[in-house]
């Protein structure tokens, strides 16, 4: 893993797509920019796929990712909706490729977790919770928090991989995503998901 990774979380969508940059230094993680590309119903499904591919091109031209993290492909029970859905992470995908960027996918039970420490969070918690660990302030679109979880996932699976040689020789015990926080960070962050969390 490279000193230093930009990762970008993509939140595809056929009407609204989110992405949020992260930087991952060691072991912190630093925000550093998040938006939306916002198309309108009213477009051509053509135009809006050639909307969001610029505006993620554009994207990735501003900020230089070294990694692009997307949500796995889930069943979606419209068909259309599952079509157009599958049409924008098309898009998503070959702007990333076109820049040479190898892309990672996560199942939505395993960023959950990663940002949350809950498979079933609702997108609230994920709000909640994605300002919390990165210090926002202010509201933060859904759309834009799914695809900033989506980094942070990748962002954890980097480290977690970095460190299990060392835990193989038995130098380093690797337990949570939290356990790569300063204790009062990680005592703050465990409190917090404790009240978004469902007893």
């Amino acid at each position: 893993m490279p000193e230093n990774e930009r990762i970008l979380g993509i939140d595809p969508g056929s009407v609204i797509t989110g992405w949020g940059l992260l930087e991952l230094t060691g072991n912190h993680l630093i925000h550093v920019a998040h938006g939306t590309i916002a198309t309108s119903t009213l477009q051509a499904q053509s135009d809006r796929l050639a909307q969001i591919f610029h505006g993620i091109q554009d994207v990735l031209r501003r900020y230089a990712p070294t990694a692009v993290s997307l949500e796995k492909v889930f069943l979606a029970r419209n068909p259309q909706s599952a079509l157009k859905l599958g049409q924008a992470r098309g898009v998503a995908l070959l702007a990333a490729a076109e820049q040479k960027i190898v892309v990672s996918e996560y199942s939505a039970t395993e960023i959950k977790v990663a940002v949350v420490g809950y498979g079933h969070a609702t997108k609230q918690q994920i709000q909640k919770m994605v300002a919390a660990l990165l210090c926002l302030r202010g509201e933060i679109r859904a759309d834009a928090a799914d695809a900033i979880a989506a980094a942070v996932c990748h962002a954890h699976r980097q480290t977690l991989q970095s460190r299990l040689p060392q835990a193989g020789r038995g130098r380093t015990k690797v337990l949570r995503w939290r356990d790569y926080l300063e204790p009062a960070e990680r005592d703050r962050l465990t409190q917090k998901s404790a009240r978004l969390i469902p007893k």
